[in-house]
């Protein structure tokens, strides 16, 4: 029997998903301790700084991992996640009020030795909650009625943690997009999502008029692919298109003129050609309607979705966003150089990972990292140490290392046979995939810097046992499954 039992525990546990897990949290942990090395600790194990600290949670972590494979059965996630959805938004609203401030954010309850942030915690619960609801036979997610429902489950605590401050935390909300896409929504959500941000950069770095052709061209285009029409769009809407972008000159001239009446002097391009545009919307409708064309009338409500979005974005720049979001996307998008304040974290992580080469200066000897010139390089930053200490080969290490592990989480969610373990399986992916993205790509100044931990390798209690729980749970239910085969 217990021969029968070893078996069936190789065959049924990823162990080449554990493995990974548990490389990357040795990394994690090594590279801690050459983060603040020169702070001098007794040795790995020196309990009064991080990298001791971190030993206790990578400890506890595992039997974290061990008590979720053989202590708990798989089946009670599914029948929890209502109440422990419930129970962690209550706690993300108590924290606004109760919580500790930290760098600006009331994201942490302090419990004296312990900090516990329940923003982490959120992504474990609303992933289960996601894949409890998606994972229903009368589930449709092209449905309004349903589409609504799981906006709501991820939209309440993102928004909650938008409350806290936690923009980084709220961004990894973003990336259950692709469950969605998964499980059946449209890849023109995604088509539009990209649109927006591109719209937003756009009006922040050019002009309005600029991201009202950049509109006006990108939804013209993919009508014309919709309906085969793609010559009469080169021909006649591209032409169009290019000579709008004179008409600032155009303008500029016809106001030196003095036979132009005062009142055409006063009217600017971009109304020119917003009113065109407006005026276009409700005669497109109604070709919609009449020809029962619903591409076109999405078209039609993208058209005013972004118009409204392009004169509204320096209003959310200025009113919505904090003084320093603001400032660090000003300079991410080169609309302001501030190596030595705002700028100072992701310049200094350059350099750190520039100056590795290739293979690194080696284990202890980098320079930005023996003498602290990265901020928070155990945390958001632990990144650029590897950089800096094992060059681009540990970086491409460490990538290859993520990838492998997104890459086994969704295949085994492909091959699972219940819909509730697909779904969860691609909730953790994706968690997995927008923190590697948004923190590897702020530490080479990419993204923002938002604050944003690595999984598995940035020094903290809440990341390392979100992760290990949100992964490990997946592992239980892949085994669950495969127990029969």
């Amino acid at each position: 029997m217990a021969g029968n039992y070893e078996r069936a525990l190789g065959k049924s546990l990823d162990w080449k998903l554990i493995l990974i897990f548990l490389i990357l949290i040795l990394i994690g942990w090594v590279n801690i301790y050459a983060s603040i090395h020169s702070s001098e600790p007794a040795s790995i194990f020196d309990f009064q700084f991080r990298c001791g600290k971190q030993a206790v949670w990578i400890l506890t972590s595992i039997v974290l991992a061990l008590v979720i494979l053989f202590a708990i059965n798989p089946k009670l996630w599914q029948g929890i996640s209502v109440p422990a959805y419930l129970f962690v938004l209550i706690l993300l609203v108590a924290v606004i009020f109760l919580g500790t401030d930290v760098k600006g954010s009331k994201s942490w309850f302090d419990f004296g030795v312990v900090n516990f942030q329940p923003a982490e915690v959120s992504k474990i619960t609303t992933s289960l909650l996601l894949a409890t609801v998606m994972s229903r036979p009368s589930f449709k997610l092209p449905r309004i009625k349903d589409l609504a429902v799981v906006a709501a489950i991820i939209g309440l605590p993102m928004l909650v943690i938008v409350a806290e401050s936690e923009t980084g935390s709220a961004l990894v909300y973003t990336g259950f997009i692709f469950v969605l896409y998964r499980e059946g929504l449209s890849g023109w959500t995604l088509v539009a999502i990209g649109m927006a941000i591109l719209l937003f950069i756009l009006t922040l770095t050019c002009s309005p008029l600029v991201s009202m052709l950049v509109l006006i061209g990108l939804i013209s285009f993919f009508n014309a692919l919709d309906s085969g029409r793609i010559f009469r769009w080169l021909f006649i809407f591209v032409p169009l298109i290019v000579l709008s972008a004179f008409l600032p000159s155009i303008f500029s001239s016809l106001a030196e003129n003095p036979d132009i009446p005062g009142l055409v002097k006063q009217i600017k391009p971009v109304w020119l050609v917003l009113g065109v545009s407006v005026a276009a919307i409700p005669i497109l409708m109604v070709k919609a309607w009449r020809n029962k064309d619903s591409f076109l009338t999405m078209s039609c409500l993208g058209l005013l979705a972004g118009v409204i979005l392009i004169f509204s974005t320096d209003f959310i720049f200025n009113n919505v966003l904090q003084d320093h979001q603001r400032q660090r996307i000003e300079v991410l998008l080169g609309m302001k150089e501030d190596p030595s304040g705002v700028g100072y974290n992701v310049n200094q992580s350059m350099i750190a990972i520039g100056s590795g080469g290739f293979s690194g200066k080696g284990f202890l000897n980098g320079t930005q990292t023996t003498y602290g010139f990265v901020p928070e390089q155990t945390t958001d930053f632990i990144f650029c140490t590897v950089g800096e200490e094992w060059g681009f080969l540990g970086c491409a290490l460490v990538i290859i290392l993520y990838v492998t592990m997104i890459w086994r989480i969704l295949r085994g969610a492909e091959k699972s046979r219940e819909p509730f373990t697909r779904i969860y399986g691609y909730c953790v992916a994706s968690c997995i995939f927008m923190h590697l993205f948004i923190n590897i790509g702020m530490t080479i100044g990419l993204m923002p810097v938002i604050g944003i931990p690595l999984p598995f390798l940035s020094y903290g209690g809440s990341s390392l046992w979100t992760f290990t729980i949100l992964l490990f749970i997946f592992i239980a239910l892949d085994r669950q499954e495969k127990k029969y085969f």
